[in-house]
């Protein structure tokens, strides 16, 4: 196996069974190692993994040289206190319910998990599963069963109390990972840093076309860094990277907040950070934060489908026509407006069979929704985004062709924007950190409002970076840098 990871044993004999490997150390030499620049990545085989042991010292001291480890020290403290854990037995996962409706019920037993791989096929999908949210070369999970199927244990395994039959599994799993994760040495120019961005190719609206992308590439080449191209299908090459670029619609369940958390948690730079995603993307976490901060916003209410809801007097207080928003929509998606107390209901019923709340919001007519591009605290690009022709939204998902339509737009330096605009922007962004945001904002007659705030926000070639041209994507590829530097 040829691979740059460093493998640490206990005992060099423990790798007996392989092929003889210069990658391999003892626990006790790595740790009196002294501390090395070299960006490595540590393939922690200890058999005692348990909190100060020899092992776990391993992954600490991994960490703290800067090199990337597996298992890492958040994933051994989470091994150490599982307790029963049923999510994971979901009866969506349709092979695994087959393989379990094939085991013997009266007894516990246990599956051999290796790089998020199985012996048993039923059971892959699963063992990636595993394998994502607990990143640890040998898995043991336990099987127990009372009246329904759940884990009973999930612990780290030892390669010394493997069998033979247990080696060649594990040699073999080690290997393809090997081939997807530890990459050989480069050929062509070596950068300071790798950045993954991940987009998704066949998303209908991206929130970065093909060129957009390309520039992106370009312009982190200049920044000293390698950028590639990934998708949802490379979760597990993660770890390869230095940092993670979003360049997709995210979600809280969605695979694009999974990278997030797996990145940071592995010590990645990463735009945006889990954080700005869990806030950003639900309306009802923004609209409490930025009433607590008295950032100014239209008028909005809660609406709870489990309580009586007196749509005459909200619609009274808002006056019509009021907006109707679910908490996790985006590019107008689970936005609709309603004219009268009757459409007020009706849509409030449809749209509660998305969500158990929704918000229902005064309706601020305005020609075009300012858009204000925010990185590191810093107003970058701003755009006027126009309604739709003969809409009253950016996007008119109704239209008659398959694709939503959208309204015009105009680019504008940031210095032609009213400071207001771009100081209530700013007062926003400051609320959920230092990432790149986009604000976007109504100017009426009271001011300012803001509608919602962003974390993952167009950048298309030709629109966003009308102005600023390349010097758009060099300025975030920067940051980037100056993030990695820093860390």
């Amino acid at each position: 196996m040829q691979n740059s990871a460093l493998i640490i044993l206990d005992d060099i004999t423990d790798w007996q069974p392989y092929y003889p490997s210069q990658s391999t150390v003892t626990a006790s030499e790595y740790l009196l190692q002294q501390s090395s620049k070299t960006r490595t990545q540590i393939l922690n085989l200890c058999g005692d993994l348990s909190y100060l042991s020899t092992g776990y010292y391993v992954s600490l001291l991994a960490e703290a040289r800067g090199q990337r480890v597996l298992p890492s020290v958040m994933t051994i403290n989470d091994l150490a206190n599982f307790s029963h854990y049923q999510l994971l037995l979901a009866n969506t996962d349709k092979q695994l319910n087959k393989f379990l409706a094939k085991a013997d019920s009266s007894s516990s037993f246990k599956v051999l998990i290796c790089f998020g791989q199985s012996e048993h096929s039923l059971l892959n999908n699963f063992a990636r599963q595993i394998f994502d949210r607990y990143p640890c070369p040998i898995i043991w999970v336990e099987f127990s069963y009372q009246g329904r199927w759940f884990i009973n244990q999930l612990h780290a395994g030892s390669l010394a109390d493997l069998s033979d039959q247990q080696q060649t599994f594990f040699g073999n799993s080690l290997d393809s990972f090997s081939k997807r994760v530890w990459r050989k040495a480069r050929t062509r120019k070596e950068y300071r840093y790798d950045l993954a961005i991940l987009h998704d190719p066949d998303e209908p609206i991206p929130t970065s076309d093909k060129k957009a992308l390309q520039k992106f590439i370009r312009a982190a080449k200049d920044a000293d860094i390698e950028a590639e191209l990934i998708t949802a299908n490379d979760f597990n090459r993660l770890l390869e990277f230095d940092a993670l670029f979003i360049r997709e619609t995210t979600r809280i369940n969605h695979y694009t907040y999974h990278f997030a958390k797996k990145a940071e948690a592995n010590g990645m730079v990463v735009i945006d950070a889990p954080h700005s995603i869990l806030q950003c993307a639900n309306k009802v976490f923004l609209k409490e934060l930025l009433d607590k901060h008295e950032i100014p916003t239209p008028r909005t209410e809660l609406l709870l489908s489990q309580q009586a809801i007196d749509y005459e007097k909200i619609g009274e207080r808002l006056s019509y026509p009021v907006v109707l928003k679910i908490p996790d929509g985006s590019f107008s998606i689970g936005v609709e407006k309603a004219e009268n107390a009757d459409e007020f209901r009706r849509v409030a019923l449809e749209l509660f069979k998305k969500s158990t709340i929704l918000l229902v919001q005064e309706f601020v007519k305005t020609d075009f929704d300012w858009r204000i591009g925010v990185l590191n605290n810093r107003p970058i690009y701003a755009c006027k985004y126009f309604m739709a022709r003969n809409h009253w939204q950016i996007y008119n998902h109704a239209s008659s062709t398959s694709r939503a339509k959208s309204g015009g737009f105009e680019t504008v330096g940031v210095h032609q924007v009213p400071r207001d605009v771009v100081k209530t922007a700013l007062q926003a962004t400051r609320l959920i950190g230092d990432g790149l945001y986009g604000v976007d904002m109504k100017l009426s007659n009271k001011g300012p409002v803001v509608i919602e705030i962003n974390d993952n926000p167009s950048i298309d070639s030709g629109v966003e970076d009308l102005l600023l041209g390349d010097e758009l994507y060099h300025l975030i590829m920067r940051d980037f840098a100056r993030r990695l530097d820093e860390k």
